[in-house]
């Protein structure tokens, strides 16, 4: 099935309700990752993490630090998104393909890296802030990749952010931003909620 963004961006739900009976394969998981990777972070920090929840012990143990949500257990797979503090540190090492490949010359790629160094390194609130958008982000983009591929997905904010972290033995660099079910939809699932009209939330200068 193939759908416009538009129609992925009309037609997407949080859904809460999902067919338990039905699995991705790792290919499947692996794609909307890859997908869910193409989303932009300032240097291109790419400064994220995805841990796929997919066994049904490891779901149950997500689901004990999550309030009790079914959804979690129901759903195909149940991602956790984290951002990485001290993304400066490891901008290097992400510009090479940059470079190598000719996009960037090494002269700009250490520009860059100079730059984030300055910005980053001893400001906590600026990594964190950091990490919780590109997170944002790579869970925004992995929602959008499920319903391209025919699937629903459910945002979660309702976790103990610490204790994710110990059950999945997260660093303490990785910040646990958000947690998303995908997998098949199920009877229950409310459509698409109206938004605010346009002219409420728009201002143009």
């Amino acid at each position: 099935m193939t759908i416009t963004i538009n129609q992925a961006i009309e037609q997407r739900i949080s859904a809460n309700m999902f067919d338990p009976a039905k699995t991705l394969t790792t290919t499947q998981i692996e794609e909307l990752v890859t997908l869910a990777t193409r989303a932009p972070t300032a240097f291109n920090f790419q400064n994220w993490k995805f841990i796929a929840v997919q066994s049904l012990a490891a779901k149950e143990r997500l689901k004990a630090v999550a309030y009790g949500q079914q959804k979690i257990v129901d759903a195909a797979v149940t991602f956790i998104v984290c951002g990485k503090l001290e993304a400066h540190k490891g901008l290097a090492n992400a510009l090479k393909p940059s470079v190598a490949s000719g996009l960037l010359e090494q002269s700009m790629a250490d520009a860059w890296v100079k730059m984030a160094h300055d910005g980053h390194e001893g400001n906590p609130e600026r990594q964190r802030d950091e990490a919780v958008r590109s997170a944002s982000m790579g869970a925004m983009t992995l929602m959008l990749a499920a319903q391209g591929m025919g699937l629903v997905s459910g945002p979660m904010i309702g976790f103990d952010p610490a204790g994710v972290a110990k059950e999945f033995n997260l660093s303490a660099n990785d910040i646990p931003a958000m947690i998303i079910a995908v997998g098949y939809s199920a009877p229950g699932n409310w459509p698409q909620k109206p938004r605010l009209p346009v002219k409420d939330v728009l201002t143009i200068v």
